[in-house]
């Protein structure tokens, strides 16, 4: 018998095109090529979502195991992989073969640290995304309120789906733009798969075997993090006979031991042994005299994440893709949605609770644990998601805000729904979003992409005119000297821009942060003026008072009040030093960079924009795409930070898709057996 043929064409940039026979062989090759792009990360991951990583890498990582334990994540990953479809389980097992043959065959290509991990088995691949997906992006970093807030601030991205009547060639556009950490498991890996069932291209994150975003010849869709509350703590009362108190009755806590193997630096292994205890909400992650706290987190019973994504990557138009999607195994995010029929949707994606009592703030903070009153137990179904599907507007956008302001006039509204299904607030980079479509209508690609690439900060329209005007009563030299630098600022963070350092130092000492503080603004966020609020200073004293202080730091820091933001701000990835371009979201930036202090006095971009990829669904699918931090991290790659150049200026890549174009862009030809 002929053996299925399966080829990874590699090309120079480093992007996988995987061309298989069959499924099998497919997900064989996918798992071959993150290994071969980013092996030593991907196998510290798999190391940690089995709980094990003190074992393999010593102290420093028992309290990661002990979370991993604690929330269970390696024991429902056994049962996740036996409740698979046949097809799934054979999926997983070839992705995992795929990835333990990559290291096998090339030794010297993996870091002797993590080799203790091998082999991968399919459960390992189900352990990783339930720790990225339920346990860091739908509760955030850190299982409690304040964890998944900053997460929201944190993680992010932008999407736009325009229907043709907005668009220049009367063809449906698509932009899919996610903002993640540049490192660790929140990497992105861009991809193109075919086999006979499937036809696909765009990005997932290490580790995970199936394509998340992207696009076939068909339709597209983006993803953004969404203001989804999908998880609760609860408190309890405990009792003293190892019980809590629920309903004029004591609960007996579950308990459970765990043994965590720690190595330690002569080689040897000690073991330590904790103790898990459940109520029937979830684990107890905390507890201070008689009271715990207990975590409670919706979709870990719906083990088919992998096939949901599966047939969306198979779907060819609008029935098909929400058929997929109404199996709601995808616990969050929001769905930007567009296809070659012209059809545009946005979808608040996500396995809700149906909350007994309360609204979108009840469930920020821990809420009674002793009663069946605020426990939920059932979750709602797809027609009851806030979804708009082919606005009259004609286009659809999200920056992380609720489903309330993806359009104007307004598709959703929130005294529609459930007062806790999200919440309501429009942050300024999705108010600058709304601008960037309504000024540039009708959109073609091209304007698409400039729009991507706009750096204006909209926190300087709503307040450097005050600042301004308060200057003239309550500014001193200082003062004045740094107003005139910023009336001539062009209120943007370009790498040449000079009054950008100033501004955006001045409105982080303001706190204008993921929403500017109420005590600091005239007029807050308002619901009803969602695209105009915040608007004015609350204290212009004090704001130039703010200023004057922050001016003097500047000149002590750098020498000069109108340092060019690329001077102090800076893109580093591998062996580059770039000026950047961007800035953070909470000054209003579309073009999103978090940055990091270094004891240099610079800042260095550590999160922001990752995979970017613009599509046109004409005839045929035209299509331009960016991976910004380049797709390798493996030491040995030339890809660690190639596409940097690009991108600071503001180019996207032509898609390859045809084997044709690929091979005339050919760096290597892989068989895989």
């Amino acid at each position: 018998m002929t053996q299925a043929k399966t080829e990874i064409l590699w090309d120079t940039w480093g992007v996988p095109h995987i061309f298989a026979e069959n499924n099998s062989g497919l997900f064989k090759a996918f798992g071959w090529a993150q290994m071969h792009s980013h092996g030593d990360l991907i196998l510290r991951l798999y190391g940690q979502a089995r709980g094990k990583a003190a074992e393999y890498w010593g102290e420093e990582y028992i309290e990661s195991d002990r979370q991993i334990l604690t929330l269970g994540i390696p024991d429902r990953a056994a049962v996740w992989y036996e409740e698979q479809s046949p097809e799934m389980r054979e999926a997983l097992d070839g992705f995992a073969e795929g990835m333990n043959d990559y290291a096998d065959n090339n030794p010297d290509r993996i870091d002797d640290r993590v080799k203790p991990v091998l082999p991968i088995a399919g459960k390992d691949v189900l352990a990783h995304i339930q720790r990225v997906v339920h346990f860091n992006f739908l509760i955030g970093s850190d299982p409690d309120a304040l964890g998944a807030i900053q997460q929201w601030q944190k993680g992010g991205s932008n999407a736009w789906a325009i229907a043709p009547s907005q668009s220049e060639n009367n063809h449906a556009l698509l932009l899919i733009n996610p903002h993640l950490p540049w490192g660790d498991r929140f990497l992105f890996y861009e991809a193109q798969i075919t086999a006979p069932d499937v036809d696909a291209y765009g990005c997932t994150l290490v580790g995970m075997p199936m394509l998340v975003m992207g696009f076939n010849d068909n339709l597209g869709w983006a993803h953004t993090i969404n203001q989804h509350n999908g998880w609760g703590l609860y408190e309890l009362t405990l009792t003293a006979d190892n019980g809590y108190q629920w309903d004029n009755e004591v609960r007996p806590l579950e308990a459970a031991q765990k043994v965590i193997k720690v190595k330690q630096p002569d080689g040897t292994t000690r073991e330590q042994t904790i103790t898990i205890t459940r109520s029937l909400h979830g684990p107890i992650l905390a507890q201070k005299g008689n009271k715990a706290l207990a975590l409670r987190v919706t979709g870990l019973e719906a083990s088919g994440i992998i096939e949901q994504y599966w047939q969306m990557l198979q779907a060819d138009n609008l029935a098909q893709f929400e058929t997929a999607l109404q199996q709601l195994q995808v616990p969050l995010f929001t769905v930007l949605y567009g296809d070659r029929d012209g059809q545009i949707m946005h979808l608040f994606n996500g396995i809700v609770p149906q909350r007994p009592v309360g609204d979108w703030q009840t469930w920020l903070q821990p809420v009674p644990g002793n009663t069946a009153q605020t426990l939920w137990t059932q979750t709602h179904p797809y027609a009851d998601l806030p979804r708009a599907v082919n606005p009259e507007t004609g286009w659809l956008q999200n920056a992380n805000d609720p489903p309330w302001t993806t359009t104007f006039p307004q598709a959703l509204k929130a005294e529609n729904y459930p007062p806790y299904m999200s919440s309501q607030l429009m942050n300024l980079r999705a108010q600058r979003s709304v601008e960037l479509i309504t000024e540039n209508l009708p959109l073609s690609l091209d304007k698409m992409i400039a729009g991507k690439f706009d750096t204006h900060l909209a926190v300087a329209d709503r307040f450097l005119d005050d600042l301004i005007a308060a200057s003239e009563e309550y500014g001193g030299e200082l003062a004045q000297d740094a107003i005139a630098i910023l009336k001539t600022w062009d209120r943007k963070a370009e790498a040449d821009s000079r009054g950008a350092v100033l501004f955006a130092q001045w409105a982080r000492a303001m706190n204008f942060r993921f929403m500017p503080d109420p005590d600091v603004v005239a007029q807050n966020w308002q619901p009803e003026n969602p695209l105009t609020t915040p608007d004015g200073l609350a204290n212009p004293a004090d704001a130039i008072a703010t200023l004057e202080t922050v001016a003097q730091q500047i000149q002590d820091n750098y020498g000069s009040l109108d340092i060019p933001w690329g001077e102090v701000y800076r893109v580093q990835v591998g062996d580059q030093d770039l000026p950047a371009r961007g800035a953070t979201g909470d000054l209003g930036a579309f073009s999103v960079l978090q940055f990091a202090a270094t004891e240099s006095g610079q800042y260095r971009a550590t999160a922001g924009d990752s995979f970017i990829a613009a599509v046109e669904f004409g005839d045929r699918v035209e299509a331009r795409v960016l991976l910004t931090y380049g797709n390798a991290t493996q030491p040995h790659s030339t890809h660690r930070g190639d596409q940097l150049p690009l991108y600071l200026n503001q180019e996207l890549r032509p898609v390859w898709r045809d084997r044709a174009t690929i091979e005339s862009h050919l760096e290597l030809r892989q068989e895989i057996l």
